[in-house]
């Protein structure tokens, strides 16, 4: 549960309480406070070396964000997803960015689609090395580039904060196995097509069916590891 602290990349802004924010939603997007896990206001307050009020508000966002909850008698707690709930992340995100691909097949520019060739060739290049740990960084923007394309004005927040809502530690990442991050890149490839031949219809199908693949994969592994 060891975090980063200041000196190791962390720049402490203005407030506070928006460090602690950054530095705790950090630790539990790549899961190096893993579910399940208490936060305690005293014992973080004195490692990140502020009081203990900043660090509970940085936990009230957190909440907000749907990243700890609240217990009596157990105070803040990062929230572990059940398999329904792992489940309902999925549908959210493949009705989300669905949307966002098929919108995006009526909007994108040259220029736009430029850049996510660009970012599609360097992960087959990745994975032709057999450099996987950063593919799943590199799915990540490629997602989101694509819903913030698709909806500049609302989706693509949405699609950033179901994101953000749960966090998959690298050493989980799916695209760690090779097989599978074969199979991402053929259906990333389709996807890019669908989107240069601006075709919403297929853009959105084969965005939905990778999520809900990605989801299958995921939620064995969720149950085996229970």
């Amino acid at each position: 549960m060891r975090s980063p602290g200041p000196a190791e990349g962390h720049r402490q802004p203005m407030s506070k309480a928006d460090y602690v924010y950054e530095v705790l939603r950090d630790d539990i997007r790549n899961a190096r406070v893993p579910g399940g896990t208490q936060l305690k206001a005293a014992h973080l307050a004195e490692r990140l070396g502020v009081s203990i009020t900043p660090v509970r508000e940085a936990l009230r966002r957190l909440e907000k964000d749907r990243l700890v909850s609240y217990q009596s008698h157990r105070g803040a707690t990062v929230i572990d997803l059940t398999d329904a709930a792992l489940l309902e992340f999925y549908q959210v995100r493949a009705v989300i960015e669905g949307l966002g691909a098929r919108l995006a097949a009526t909007r994108i520019t040259p220029q736009q689609l430029t850049q996510l060739r660009q970012l599609h060739d360097h992960m087959v290049a990745d994975a032709t090395a057999g450099h996987l740990t950063q593919l799943g960084e590199q799915s990540r923007q490629l997602h989101l580039t694509i819903a913030d394309i698709g909806g500049p004005a609302f989706l693509g927040q949405h699609a950033h904060a179901i994101r953000d809502s749960y966090p998959v530690p690298t050493n989980a990442s799916l695209w760690l196995n090779p097989q599978l991050a074969h199979t991402h890149l053929t259906e990333h490839q389709r996807l890019l097509d669908a989107l240069q031949a601006q075709d919403p219809d297929t853009a959105e199908r084969i965005m939905i069916h990778h999520i809900q693949a990605s989801a299958a994969h995921r939620l064995r592994g969720h149950t085996a590891a229970r």
